[in-house]
């Protein structure tokens, strides 16, 4: 059994992945900056081979992908905003994946896995379009920077396959799973449940859980086609249900008020500036007001039909996460 590296392994998805491929007996390496926590990983810490390094710098993954056999690339960036946000897109996910895949070309890795995103479909808002794997990226205000990257990174990965490497991509939609407080989805699940929505957002996106992602990514290993994408969804659901779904699982409520795109830009200048003059994090950026007050759905046949991959409802999701979560420190939540 080949040694596997897994990048991005301290995050939500790798260290979910990073823990089924130790219960299954896998040996594992990972590659972590120094300075990654490690609590997400829980008890594999102590049993994964650790590779230490920056996914920015190539000498580093050279040397992490010594006797590898297997590649999971999960690492990667989730930033909105300026152009420090910009540049670290840049460097994380479009770098650090060209880096992945020279340093896997340069030790004759058997395969590479590359976790994409919907996001690198391209999106141009139409509510009515289903989009599949053969979307042709298009220039569009609803193809954020970070959706930019990830297209550019697949990019990279199509470069490598030309000059031999053997890939494969998945895209998840939304993904939804336990990671650490204020993070990730997460934060929108402690959101509902401590009472901090202040209004529901009009539009709708693809979720998955991100269980269904890890079963997805060892699927895509085992009998993904080279250089084929794979999208990894499990429901088109409005913001109203994804929401509902968490208030439900918490017990609480939600807010009456709905937020269209242009009450949803509004907000996002204030918060903006807001962020400018702190020098914090704006609670809402004009991208994700833009993405959160649009349609965008998704077909997930390839991967069941090809990968044998099954999702499921998110409700189910909203019921693991909530019972993890527990009640509202507040106590039960109501906006």
């Amino acid at each position: 059994m080949s040694r596997i590296l897994v990048t991005g392994a301290t995050g939500m998805v790798g260290s979910a992945l990073t823990r089924r491929l130790v219960e299954e007996g896998h040996s594992v390496r990972i590659f972590r900056r120094p300075s990654s926590s490690l609590d997400l990983l829980g008890a594999v810490q102590d049993t994964v081979e650790h590779a230490l390094g920056d996914i920015a710098r190539l000498a580093d993954l050279d040397a992490a992908m010594d006797g590898i056999g297997q590649v999971y690339h999960t690492a990667g960036y989730v930033g909105f905003g300026g152009a420090k946000a910009r540049a670290r897109l840049q460097a994380v996910n479009v770098r650090g994946t060209a880096n992945v895949v020279d340093a896997a070309l340069k030790a004759g890795v058997q395969r590479v896995v590359h976790t994409s995103s919907v996001a690198a479909l391209g999106r141009t808002g139409d509510p009515d379009k289903l989009t599949d794997e053969t979307n042709v990226w298009t220039p569009s205000p609803h193809n954020s920077a970070y959706a930019r990257s990830k297209y550019d990174a697949e990019l990279e990965v199509q470069r490598g396959i030309a000059q031999g490497l053997d890939a494969v991509l998945v895209n998840p939609s939304l993904i939804f799973g336990l990671t650490r407080p204020g993070e990730n989805t997460q934060k929108i699940a402690e959101d509902v449940r401590d009472g901090r929505i202040p209004a529901i957002p009009a539009g709708a996106t693809a979720v998955v859980d991100a269980l269904d992602v890890v079963d997805g990514l060892l699927r895509a290993m085992a009998a993904g086609q080279t250089g084929e994408r794979y999208i990894l969804a499990s429901e088109n659901l409005t913001w109203l249900r994804i929401l509902d779904a968490f208030a439900d699982a918490f017990s609480t409520s939600l807010p009456n008020r709905r937020l269209g795109l242009v009450g949803s830009m509004r907000l996002a200048r204030v918060t903006e500036f807001i962020g400018w003059a702190t020098r914090t994090r704006p609670l809402i950026t004009r991208e994700t007001a833009r993405q959160a007050s649009s349609v965008y759905r998704y077909r997930n046949a390839k991967a069941r039909e090809q990968l044998g991959c099954t999702f499921r409802p998110f409700t189910e999701t909203a019921q693991r996460m909530a019972q993890a979560l527990g009640r509202s420190p507040r106590g039960a939540g109501s906006p």
